[in-house]
């Protein structure tokens, strides 16, 4: 089978026949519209868009980000030791490393690659992975990362081992299924048990002072300054984000998808505390960034309001999951969250130092919790 790939840096610069081709833009992230939104907000990051070709006709597509992060940032929440620390950190320089990242880096889930259906998956990502290896030539760039693919994917992925990438485990995405005779969110709590549905209700309670409204793209614009900092905050109790989202990406998608992005804002005494932002792909609920005045948060619960507010808002738009994310996931299991494995690959540019890397990367552990089981 003979492919080819091309590779474009603007959305604008894609052939219209090529989505035609892959018949993917039924689902939003794989759609020009979706990819455009953060292309047009983030202009410091170098996106890359790629494409398989099989006489002609695209058969595979892959997005990628070129971005900084800074080292210290992804080493000081991982586990190891001072002298393995120090030894990854001199590897890349004690600095910042620019890092390719394939996936968006904008979503947890595996969002970043489409392989058209009844192609040979195998081969097609293969070339994939070919042509991500084309892009290692910007000077700059130290690392590759190949990013969140579900268990059932690893018979294809793991192939980018015979490109020399090491795999590790990321903190899984914590979904919940929607049952559909829950019409409520009182349908959903009576099938808690009775110690989830009284921490349910407490949320609620908590959170009576604050003043709940759905944003439209004016809202987006009046506040955005306001959203930028609360996402900051999120941002800096974060263990680790590779990237700082433009929340200006929120007015295009606002425009662009109307009901179907949602952010909702959170007041006190006038004062945005609080928002949270999603997306409905289809039927299911897909939770984005929030953004939290932690000062606030202990004494308003504004963090677990917004908890509750994703499951209203997944029963209200009658979707069949709520996928809310990363991070936090105990407390996300007491909703009745449940984990979906990710795996991710990385390597270093050059060899010597991925020889390095690669132990390193196996023996990378995500943060183990309390998996509750809180339904009847």
């Amino acid at each position: 089978m003979s492919l080819a790939s091309k590779i474009f840096q603007s959305v604008g610069d894609i052939p219209k026949n090529y989505w035609e081709h892959l018949n993917c833009t039924s689902n939003i992230y794989y759609s020009p519209e979706f990819l455009k939104a953060f292309e047009l907000a983030n202009t410091d990051i170098q996106f890359n868009y790629i494409f398989i070709l099989k006489e002609d006709k695209a058969i595979a597509f892959a997005n990628t980000q070129l971005v900084t992060i800074g080292i210290e940032t992804i080493t000081k929440n991982i586990r190891m030791s001072p002298k393995l620390r120090q030894l990854v950190n001199n590897i890349f320089c004690n600095n910042s490393i620019r890092v390719l990242f394939c996936g968006n880096v904008f979503l947890s889930g595996e969002y970043g690659t489409f392989l058209k259906e009844g192609e040979p998956k195998v081969e097609t990502f293969i070339a994939i992975a070919k042509a991500v290896k084309t892009l290692y030539r910007c000077k700059r760039l130290h690392t590759i990362f190949i990013k969140d693919f579900e268990d059932e994917s690893l018979y294809i992925t793991d192939h980018l081992k015979s490109f020399d990438y090491g795999s590790m485990h990321v903190e899984p995405n914590m979904i919940i299924y929607l049952k559909p005779e829950w019409q409520s969110f009182n349908d959903y709590t009576n099938a808690l048990k009775s110690k989830y549905r009284v921490k349910a209700n407490r949320a609620d309670t908590k959170s009576e002072a604050l003043d709940a409204k759905f944003f439209n793209d004016e809202d987006i614009k009046t506040h955005k300054d306001e959203l930028q900092a609360l996402y900051q905050n999120t941002i800096d109790n974060a263990d680790f984000n590779a990237q700082i989202l433009n929340l200006d990406t929120y007015v295009h998608l606002k425009n662009t998808y109307e009901d179907r992005f949602i952010v909702k804002g959170y007041f006190l005494d006038n004062e945005l505390v609080g928002f949270l932002s999603a997306m409905q792909n289809g039927n299911h609920l897909d939770a984005h960034f929030i953004g939290i005045d932690y000062s606030k948060n202990k004494t308003y619960g504004i963090y677990p309001r917004i908890l509750n507010d994703y499951i209203r808002i997944g029963i209200e738009t009658k979707s069949n999951q709520i996928n809310l994310g990363r991070t936090a996931s105990e407390i996300k299991s007491t909703l009745g969250a449940q984990p979906k494995t990710l795996t991710c690959y990385c390597k270093h540019k050059h060899y010597l130092p991925n020889q390095i890397l690669k132990p390193f990367i196996k023996n990378v552990q995500i943060k183990s919790f309390k998996q509750h089981q809180p339904f009847k």
